[in-house]
C-alpha cells in the first residue's frame, strides 16, 4: 500500500507538469516535439538500464546535449525546431538500439514505475515544482513569442533567451516522464492532457491548469489500473488520456484559437 502511494505521487506530479508544459506545446505546434525527445533519451536509458543508475539522469544527460545541439542548429540554420529535434533523435535511436540490452527494451520503451524510492519521489517532486514555477513564468512571454516574434522583441522580450529555458523546462519534464511512460510514449503524456484541455477551456489561465489537471488524473487512474489489473502502468496511462481526450470531444468549446 505504501508503495504504491509513492508511485500515486510520483506519477501524479509527473503527469501534471506534463500536461502544464504541453499547453504550451501544443500553443505553439510542437507537441510532438516530446516524442522526439523521447527518443532522444534513449542512448541515456540505455546506458541507466546497463549501468543500474538512474533512468531519468541518464535521459537528462542526453536530452541536455541533444537540446544545446537542437539550439545551436536553429542559430546557425533558422531550420524549424521539428525538423532539428527530428535529425538529431534519430541518431540517438540509432546508437541507442546498438547497445541496448534485448531484456531491457520493454522497460526502456514503456517504463517501469514498480518501484521507485523515496530520493526518487524527493527529486521528482521538487523537479515538477521547479519546472511549474519557471514555466508559469515564461508562459506570457512565451505566447508573446508565439503571436509574434517582432513584437514581443519590441517588448523587450529575449526570445532566444526564453526558447531555451522553455526547451530546457521541455527537456526536464521529458526526462521525468520516460520513468512512467518510457521513451515510447513521451508525446502522448504532454499532448493529450493539453488538447483535453483546449477542448473545453475558456482562456488561457484555464487551459493550462486543466490541463495539468487531466494529466494528474490520467497518471493516477492509469497507476490505480495497473495495480489491478497488473498490466504496465504506461500504457494504462495513456489510454487514460485518451479517454478523457474522446470525452472532451462532447463539450469542446473552442474559445482558444
Amino acid at each position: 500500500m505504501i508503495q504504491l502511494v509513492i508511485v500515486l505521487l510520483v506519477c501524479g506530479f509527473i503527469g501534471g507538469i506534463a500536461g502544464y508544459i504541453g499547453s504550451l506545446m501544443v500553443t505553439k505546434r510542437m507537441s510532438l516535439m516530446g516524442g522526439s525527445l523521447g527518443h532522444l533519451t534513449l542512448p541515456g536509458i540505455t546506458l541507466a538500464l546497463i549501468y543500474g543508475f538512474d533512468v531519468s539522469i541518464g535521459a537528462l544527460l542526453f536530452l541536455g546535449m541533444g537540446i544545446l545541439l537542437i539550439w545551436l542548429f536553429e542559430l546557425r540554420t533558422k531550420l524549424p525546431l521539428e525538423a532539428l529535434t527530428a535529425v538529431v533523435f534519430a541518431s540517438s535511436v540509432a546508437v541507442a538500439f546498438l547497445f541496448l540490452p534485448e531484456e531491457h527494451t520493454y522497460q526502456a520503451l514503456i517504463g517501469d514505475v514498480s518501484q521507485v524510492s523515496p530520493v526518487v519521489v524527493i527529486v521528482s517532486v521538487i523537479s515538477c515544482l521547479l519546472v511549474f514555477m519557471v514555466t508559469r513564468n515564461i508562459f506570457p512571454k512565451i505566447i508573446l513569442s508565439t503571436i509574434s516574434e517582432d513584437l514581443a522583441q519590441s517588448e523587450g522580450v529575449s526570445v532566444k533567451k526564453y526558447n531555451l529555458i522553455y526547451l530546457g523546462c521541455i527537456a526536464l519534464t521529458v526526462a521525468l516522464g520516460v520513468r512512467i511512460v518510457g521513451g515510447l510514449m513521451t508525446a502522448a503524456l504532454v499532448a493529450i492532457p493539453a488538447s483535453t484541455s483546449r477542448n473545453v477551456s475558456r482562456n488561457l489561465k484555464q487551459y493550462a491548469y486543466l490541463g495539468m489537471l487531466f494529466g494528474m488524473l490520467s497518471c493516477v487512474i492509469g497507476v490505480l489500473a495497473s495495480s489491478v489489473t497488473g498490466v504496465s502502468a504506461g500504457p494504462l496511462i495513456i489510454i487514460s488520456n485518451a479517454v478523457f481526450f474522446l470525452a472532451s470531444l462532447a463539450f469542446k468549446k473552442s474559445y482558444i484559437s
